[in-house]
Formats: C-alpha cells, sequence, structure tokens
C-alpha cells in the first residue's frame, strides 16, 4: 500500500484526493495547502490529517508519493517550489499540468529528479484511455504503417484573461502530449494565433509541427468554444491506414487503406469509462502501477521529461507568433 499526500486542494486537488481513496493500492494519508481553511475542509471530507506547510508535513509523515495540484499564473507558476522539496526529500512526485508556465523552472525540476534517481511525472492524462492505448497498439502492430501525418483540435470555453499566453499554456500540454506519443518528437514549429472579438488574450491557434520522424502535423487549438460539444479529436494518418480518435474517450476508428471494412472501437456504458474525470483516476493509476512495481525513473509514462518537451514546443510556438509566424526549430 503506497502513502501518499496531495499539496494543493483546490478543484484538481480534491479530484487526486478522491482518486487516491478509492484507489486499491494506495492510502491518502494527508492533504497541505496555505490556505487553512480550505485544507481544513477538505482534510475531513477525506478523513485524512491538514497541514499548511510542506516542510512540517515532510517531516512528520512518511510517505511514497506526493501530487503536486497547485496552481498559479497559467496554471503552472505555484508548482516548482513544491516539486522541488518533494524531490529533495526523495518522493516519487506527479505534478500537475502545465509543468510549469517557465521553461527554466520546468527544466530545473526534471534535472533536480534526474540527479536524486525518484520518478517524476505530470498528470498528462488524456493519453491513458483505453481508446488512445488501443490507438497506441494498433501503431505498435503496423496498422498504420510509415507515419504520414496527425491532425489534433482541443477546444473550449475559457473566459480566462490572465494573461496573453495563458491558451497555450495551460490547455495544449494536453494536446501536444497525445501528438508526441502518437508520432513521437517535434523539430520544427510554425504558430498563427488569433483572438476572438472581445477578448485580450490569444484565445485560438494554429500550430504546424514537423516530426523528427518526418511526419507533419497541425494543432488547432481554442478556447472560445462556448457550448456543449465534443473537445477534442485526433487523426493519425500512415502509408498502411489512418484512426480517428473522437472526443478524448469515447470512440476509436481505424480506416485501412483499400479495404472497405472499418475497425471501430467504442467506450463501453458497462465497464467503460464513466466521464471525463475518469482519465485522472486511469492516469494516476498508471503511475501508482509504476511506482508499485518499482520501474526505473526513465521509463515512466508521462514523464516530467515528456511534460518539458511539450513546454519546448509550446514556447517555440509563442516565438513564431511574435516572429510573424516563422519556423522554430525544437533544440
Amino acid at each position: 500500500m503506497l502513502r501518499i499526500a496531495v499539496v494543493g486542494v483546490n478543484h484538481i486537488g480534491r479530484i487526486h484526493c478522491r482518486c487516491y481513496k478509492e484507489h486499491a493500492d494506495s492510502e491518502l494519508i494527508a492533504i497541505c495547502d496555505l490556505n487553512k481553511e480550505l485544507a481544513d475542509s477538505v482534510a475531513a471530507q477525506f478523513g485524512v490529517k491538514a497541514y499548511y506547510d510542506l516542510d512540517t508535513m515532510l517531516e512528520a509523515e512518511q510517505l511514497d508519493i506526493i501530487s503536486v495540484a497547485t496552481g498559479g499564473i497559467e496554471n503552472g507558476s505555484h508548482h516548482r517550489e513544491p516539486v522541488m522539496k518533494a524531490i529533495a526529500a526523495g518522493k516519487d512526485v506527479i505534478v500537475e499540468k502545465p509543468i510549469s508556465n517557465s521553461l527554466e523552472e520546468a527544466r530545473e525540476m526534471v534535472q533536480y529528479a534526474k540527479e536524486k534517481g525518484v520518478r517524476f511525472a505530470c498528470n498528462l492524462n488524456h493519453r491513458f484511455t483505453p481508446a488512445a492505448k488501443k490507438a497506441k497498439q494498433w501503431m505498435e502492430n503496423g496498422d498504420i504503417g510509415h507515419p504520414l501525418f496527425v491532425n489534433m483540435k482541443l477546444t473550449i470555453g475559457n473566459p480566462n484573461e490572465s494573461s496573453p499566453w495563458i491558451h497555450l499554456r495551460a490547455l495544449h500540454p494536453h494536446s501536444l502530449d497525445v501528438m508526441r506519443y502518437f508520432a513521437g518528437e517535434v523539430r520544427r514549429v510554425q504558430a498563427f494565433l488569433t483572438k476572438a472579438p472581445g477578448r485580450t488574450v490569444w484565445s485560438t491557434a494554429s500550430i504546424n509541427l514537423e516530426f523528427a520522424s518526418g511526419a507533419v502535423g497541425h494543432l488547432l487549438g481554442s478556447y472560445d468554444m462556448f457550448g456543449i460539444h465534443p473537445i477534442e479529436a485526433c487523426e493519425m494518418a500512415g502509408d498502411r491506414g489512418r484512426f480517428v480518435l473522437d472526443n478524448v474517450y469515447e470512440s476509436l476508428t481505424y480506416y485501412p487503406h483499400r479495404q472497405e471494412d472499418l475497425r471501430v472501437y467504442r467506450n463501453s456504458i458497462m465497464s467503460g469509462m464513466r466521464g471525463f474525470e475518469d482519465t485522472f483516476r486511469l492516469r494516476l493509476d498508471a503511475f501508482i502501477q509504476e511506482v508499485k512495481q518499482g520501474v526505473p525513473p526513465e521509463q515512466i509514462a508521462a514523464s516530467g521529461a515528456d511534460a518539458l518537451a511539450v513546454q519546448e514546443i509550446i514556447e517555440a510556438a509563442i516565438r513564431s507568433h511574435l516572429a510573424n509566424g516563422a519556423v522554430i526549430p525544437i533544440s
């Protein structure tokens, strides 16, 4: 049984708490938040001890995993301090996305985890759905063949106007991680951004990608889609076939070349995902199992290094936009 604490217990942190509380292989021991009233309330909800200072919690509790679900500017500026303290204490860590809104801090965290030999993961939860795993299996079986292109769309309604880059830095770690999961490392980036009427931030983006494999890709993202519609779709194509993954987890269709028959995988209402929140359950379960099985830090899925890689792409997209759509290499 792994002993776990959650740092930062607003909405997402409470989802982490619930997932750990319900998991057969984990025991939620404590929560920590600078907001004493919030910490006390959440601790009472889950029947665990509340702390208001991370150093105190690390000294008092024997922990295996620490979930860092803090927020901050662009949802990532408060991650560095608790992550670095948890790593220094030798704990395995999973951090909410984005890993940080600062590349320097993201690189520092990844490097420190490597030096300390601890597992450092990020909640890039969209790749952990059964449909995404099935699509990856089809690719590994050769059904897609040599990768040619990947098209990705991720759109939601978010009125946040806190910074010019909130849409890119806070949302698109998810979409870019899914693209990397299927198509591999990115070599070059080009971006064009726009603002919907009345908006002050760059709220819709068109991003072109060139992958190291030679495949090309396109990401269409927006914070301007206010309504109840599918939020995400991914199309991956190769010289043997292509697949379309609809709405994160709902359905997956394989279109083989030169054949009329399709292959369809659908989320089961009886045994499949119950809703989007299950993406958290599946992602946290994957990390719990990796820790339990002693998977080496460099082999964990959706690692801090993966999260850093997508932030590198995002920052390249920002530089491309600022340079009037210049093509930016990923170093």
